[in-house]
């Protein structure tokens, strides 16, 4: 198989930084775009030093330019592009209750988890090619209720909402598009520690079906899958990577190995 050119946004640490890792391990040229410069050069150096290649583009990709940037950079290397992946979202600037939230933070998350999907999927339109792909990340929030983050919730609903569309939009063309949902992962961003916040680590198993906080590398094998030959008639779809979060729909294990409640069980 020739080459792939694929683009992964805020693909320098965290669940970014595990599929930029595992696309560059298959043999693609990933063309890294990250906010922090520093960050983005030595994911790329690890990229490098195990035998990939890659292409570092810094800069904030809720800027136009710099999504002009980096589509340019992806183009060049082949004429093609063949997967993107729009990796960006951050439920930061957070308050504490949507009546303490300001449009200025409405705004920031619009720009950080919805706009620049639509910024980046318009700018590599011209240069997709069928057997492209995409896969934009979503939430496991865009399909519960989050107290306190409701533009954040609402905007990842549309990322997942606009995946459908372009999914049938560019089905003709033979590209597909698909995304994930991701719940709680051991990231700099959503550190282990701060999701457990001070709680016995022991409690995780009542969490979560499958008992842990995911791992970046988790995100990154399905999202392997999606933009690999595997999944050539799989299109339109948003995976939850979430550990049974939201088949449990609020079951949580008894402390007791007694089965389950839908009560938050605490020793």
């Amino acid at each position: 198989m020739d080459q792939r050119t694929s683009i992964v946004t805020g693909g320098a640490g965290g669940i970014g930084g595990a599929i930029s890792r595992a696309l560059a391990a298959r043999g693609d040229h990933v063309v890294l775009n990250d906010i922090d410069p520093d960050a983005a050069e030595a994911t790329a150096t690890t990229i490098r030093d195990s035998g990939g290649r890659c292409t570092v583009v810094p800069g904030d990709i809720t800027r136009d330019d710099v999504v002009t940037a980096v589509v340019a950079a992806a183009a060049a290397i082949t004429g093609s592009i063949d997967v993107l992946v729009n990796n960006v979202g951050d439920f930061r600037p957070a308050s504490r209750d949507f009546a303490h939230s300001t449009p200025e933070q409405w705004q920031r998350l619009y720009e950080v988890n919805l706009r620049h999907v639509f910024t980046m999927t318009y700018a590599v339109l011209p240069h997709l090619v069928a057997g492209s792909s995409i896969v934009n990340v979503s939430t496991v929030e865009a399909y519960r209720g989050i107290p306190a983050h409701g533009p954040y919730s609402a905007f990842k609903a549309g990322v997942s909402a606009f995946t459908k569309s372009m999914a049938v939009e560019l089905g003709p063309r033979g590209v597909r598009v698909n995304a994930i949902a991701p719940d709680l992962t051991d990231t700099a961003q959503t550190s282990r520690a701060a999701m457990l916040r001070g709680r016995d680590e022991a409690l995780v198993p009542l969490w979560l079906p499958l008992g842990r906080f995911a791992e970046a590398e988790d995100h990154a094998g399905v999202v392997d899958f999606l933009t690999s030959d595997a999944a050539r008639f799989v299109t339109g779809h948003t995976v939850p990577v979430d550990g049974g979060t939201l088949a449990a729909s609020g079951w949580f294990g008894r402390h007791d190995g007694k089965g389950w409640t839908n009560m938050p069980d605490h020793p």
